[in-house]
């Protein structure tokens, strides 16, 4: 845990002394990172056979809670608009 705070710290360092240069090309190495290890753990969530067996399962369930979770954001949503509308008028 001390490492990876020490990282960061060194980064907010880094980043702060970097401030007035223009370094965009960091945001595609960030890109290309992010990237790299989504893939990395598809490779690990792909060779446990744990994780692989179950997957029927786990899908079934994240689809039901993202359908869900949606609905009542909209529901949601809808429900606030209605009240705004009614507070307007």
């Amino acid at each position: 845990m001390f490492t990876v705070v020490l990282i960061m710290v060194s980064g907010i360092a880094v980043g702060y002394l970097l401030r007035n240069r223009h370094i965009g090309f960091v945001s595609y190495i960030i890109t290309f990172l992010i990237w790299l290890l989504l893939f990395l753990l598809g490779i690990e969530v792909g060779s446990n056979p744990k994780i692989v067996s179950g997957l029927r399962s786990l899908g079934i369930e994240a689809l039901l809670i993202s359908v869900l979770s949606t609905l009542g954001s909209v529901v949601g949503a809808w429900l606030f608009w209605r009240y705004l509308k009614k507070k307007q008028g």
